[in-house]
């Protein structure tokens, strides 16, 4: 699946549901940006001030923020479902 949005996944390493969500981007084939939240204070920031949330994941979707791994509404911001 090809997606011209730019998509970014703010997430730690021991987050299960950011570990769905990579897993659903690969079976998908989207290419992502994944960001290390846990070590990257600059990134948290930036991910808190486009969410207001401290969880895991936020998922960047062109425009667009999900917060956690909401299948529905990912398949929704990437097109795959209308």
């Amino acid at each position: 699946m090809h997606t011209d949005k730019k998509v970014k996944i703010y997430s730690t390493p021991t987050c299960f549901y950011c570990r769905k969500a990579k897993e659903f981007f690969v079976k998908n084939g989207v290419k992502y940006e994944d960001i290390n939240v846990l070590t990257n204070m600059k990134a948290r920031e930036e991910m808190v001030k486009k969410s207001n949330q401290l969880g895991v994941p936020v998922i960047e979707i062109g425009n667009e923020i999900i917060v956690g791994f909401d299948r529905v509404a990912i398949e929704q911001a990437l097109g795959l479902k209308k």
